[in-house]
């Protein structure tokens, strides 16, 4: 919200000094960038490794405690639900990366020739 009213500001203070000035270009000089679906996707990637090792880590952890013995039983089935949720969150991730990165070949190649184009 912040960075709007900066935004809004700058273009009242552009269009009170020069009132001919091309309002479109300053609003695209001053707008964030926009991810490119490549960075997008490499995101989601990151995201699902991440989480997906600290959900298997979780359960293998717990599997060893299991195994050891002497730990609570409702501690070891909570514990199992969290490593098992976390890590097939994860997976969702990881999957959505690679179904994403198939569907949107062609949009990826796209963007990637009009930024070839710009540079």
């Amino acid at each position: 919200m912040n960075a709007t009213n900066q935004r809004t500001q700058i273009v009242l203070a552009a269009i009170e000094k020069n009132p001919e000035m091309d309002l479109e270009e300053l609003m695209a000089k001053i707008s964030p960038k926009k991810k490119l679906l490549k960075e997008k996707l490499l995101t989601k990637l990151l995201w699902g490794g991440i989480i997906a090792f600290v959900g298997f880590s979780i359960f293998a952890s717990n599997l060893w405690l299991d195994y050891l013995g002497g730990a609570d039983p409702e501690m070891l089935f909570l514990l199992y639900a969290i490593g098992g949720i976390l890590f097939g969150i994860g997976l969702a991730f990881i999957i959505n990366y690679y179904v994403g990165k198939r569907l949107l070949a062609k949009e990826m190649e796209a963007e990637q020739a009009k930024l070839l184009e710009q540079a």
